[in-house]
């Protein structure tokens, strides 16, 4: 990117600011050290991006909430852009959030699942799976994942998972006794009545009575050995492990920069799927 391309990008980033969740980056208000950054790479298949984000700092009364998500949508892009637009101001509206953080995200998962099925005749009968993270205050994080995004934590440089991910031969026993089944066929990896490849979702109605979506949640205070949050799509995942993630950018300061730079080592590995990233920095 050279000349005018150039200062139009620079210009706009300016009057995006610091957190506006288009500029790829951020920085909270309440501790200089906390940024984030983020990037996204449609895979090599056919159909559109359907990989969604948020990364944003909020100010909500006298705290401050990081709000960090990737939702990756299959079988269409309207549930993971709902999600997109309503999961966090459904969780943050829940009464006990302040107080029982995880209890709250759990609610809003649910009623939030329970909308989507109930709206799909507009929003059709895709799914996505989802991965979220608040930071409340710069201290406490709270994760949740359904699905096989997934989001680790580097903690005194060593990976440390947040998350869960719900894969159907791990489930598959829960599933049967919903009445539904797995399979290896076609293809070689394992779905839901043949058809999904993880085994909690939102949406999907049409395998919901075999499926859930309960969320795995975990509830972290980030103390001097936490050092940066990675949050990512399957397409990341399936290519690295965790801790080859961590040492990746380990050395990387600048969020954005380690966000674009497991993506493109996620591509030199040759993942073919959408590639959706973000990079929480602690100091």
């Amino acid at each position: 990117m050279t000349g005018g391309k150039e200062i139009l990008h620079k210009m706009k980033e300016k009057v995006l600011g610091p957190s506006d969740p288009d500029s790829g980056k951020g920085k909270s208000k309440m501790s200089k050290h906390v940024t984030h950054g983020f990037h996204l790479v449609k895979g090599t298949s056919n159909h559109p991006m359907e990989d969604y984000l948020v990364a944003e700092f909020k100010h909500v009364d006298d705290n401050e909430l990081g709000l960090f998500a990737i939702f990756d949508g299959h079988a269409g892009h309207t549930v993971p852009d709902y999600l997109r637009s309503h999961l966090f101001d459904n969780i943050i509206n829940e009464p006990d959030f302040w107080t029982e953080p995880a209890d709250s995200v759990k609610r809003a998962y649910s009623e939030t699942d329970s909308t989507i099925l109930e709206k799909s005749g507009e929003l059709g009968r895709g799914g996505s799976t989802a991965v979220t993270a608040i930071l409340i205050n710069c201290q406490k994080l709270v994760v949740a994942n359904i699905g096989d995004s997934r989001a680790v934590l580097c903690e005194n440089g060593v990976a440390i998972p947040l998350s869960v991910d719900h894969e159907p031969t791990t489930e598959r026993d829960d599933i049967k006794n919903r009445g539904g089944f797995v399979s290896n066929f076609p293809g070689d990896v394992a779905r839901v009545d043949g058809q999904l490849a993880v085994s909690r979702a939102f949406g999907d109605k049409s395998l919901k009575i075999h499926m859930t979506s309960e969320p795995h949640v975990t509830v972290k205070m980030i103390d001097d050995g936490g050092e940066f949050v990675i949050l990512a799509s399957d397409g990341l995942w399936k290519v690295m492990s965790n801790q080859e993630a961590v040492d990746a950018i380990k050395d990387i300061k600048d969020a954005r920069a380690a966000a674009k730079h497991l993506t493109e080592e996620a591509l030199n590995r040759r993942s073919s799927d959408d590639i959706s990233c973000i990079v929480v920095r602690f100091h």
